[in-house]
């Protein structure tokens, strides 16, 4: 926490970003996410085992990826919604499947997995997080999670290799 100018606290909410377990829950994750207030799993979950270890760190929100099949599934959405400090959040697995205009729409972070690569782009003043997949290497691509920390209206995201 952080002392304002005029004197009133300021907080710093740290949030973890992980997507593409598809089963595995690395030590290394666990040990990236350890801390933080809350953590977003962008889907490809594969096992409810997974969320049940997330939430013993944290509150999770977590989206049905593809791959996320079999009645523990299907009792999670396709998309969610969420606000941390005074930043609008919005996640789902693809963003090919995305079914809305973010900026239109007021959201200020759209989170997303499925590519197995992490990514961190700005566009029209919103915020394109994927943390890349936490799971089994894939594709050549890295394994990875990303940390967000939301303080008033501000957002910086960073990607944590792992491994």
């Amino acid at each position: 926490m952080e002392d304002r100018r005029d004197g009133a606290p300021v907080t710093t909410r740290r949030i973890g970003v992980i997507s593409d377990t598809h089963g595995l829950l690395r030590p290394e994750a666990i040990a990236a996410l350890q801390g933080v207030e809350r953590i977003i799993h962008a889907g490809d979950i594969d096992t409810p085992n997974v969320l049940q270890a997330l939430r013993t760190l944290a509150p999770v929100t977590a989206v049905r990826g593809n791959v996320d099949r079999g009645p523990w599934a299907s009792e999670l959405p396709t998309t969610a919604a969420l606000t941390v400090e005074q930043v609008s959040i919005y996640v789902l697995h693809s963003l090919d499947d995305l079914d809305l205009v973010p900026e239109a729409a007021g959201v200020r972070v759209v989170v997303s997995g499925h590519s197995h690569r992490p990514e961190i782009q700005e566009r029209n003043g919103v915020l394109y997080v994927n943390p890349g997949s936490a799971g089994p290497r894939r594709f050549r691509a890295p394994v990875s999670v990303a940390l967000m920390d939301v303080q008033g209206t501000r957002v910086e995201v960073r990607v944590v290799p792992l491994g």
